[in-house]
């Protein structure tokens, strides 16, 4: 994939870029969402679950419980994983062997993404974010 840069000056224009980046997505494929806390990982990761599952759906941040699963997209958050083994506990090679997965904090399973893995890393840009896709 080309390197694609985004300016999003506020949330109403990070939602509308994922609703639009999800609907590119087919499964299986792996997201990677890069970004310190606060950079709208959980947001990006909301917006895209909604626009391929419907405006309805619930989706809880996956902080505490790890992963969520909505019939075929995997919502992973690694940030309390702290050592590789516990990947395979969780369903993770599953996950991105069939599914349309979005890690947060996916720096801990780096040796596990796909070649084909979409990241997206998500900075600071002065009143809004830089997203950054390669």
């Amino acid at each position: 994939m080309k390197q694609q840069v985004f300016i999003l000056n506020d949330v109403n224009e990070t939602r509308a870029w994922a609703r639009e980046f999800a609907k590119s997505l087919r499964a299986p494929q792996t997201v990677a969402l890069h970004g310190d806390l606060g950079m709208g990982k959980s947001e990006i990761a909301r917006e895209i679950i909604k626009t391929l599952r419907g405006e309805n759906t619930v989706v809880p941040s996956p902080t505490f419980t790890i992963v969520q699963n909505y019939d075929g997209i995997s919502h992973f958050d690694l940030y309390r994983i702290n050592d590789t083994s516990e990947l395979e506990e969780i369903g993770l090679q599953y996950a991105i062997d069939n599914d349309i997965t979005l890690i947060e904090w996916p720096d801990i399973a780096k040796d596990k993404l796909p070649a084909n893995t979409i990241h997206v890393f998500i900075s600071e840009n002065g009143m809004g974010r830089k997203l950054v896709l390669q």
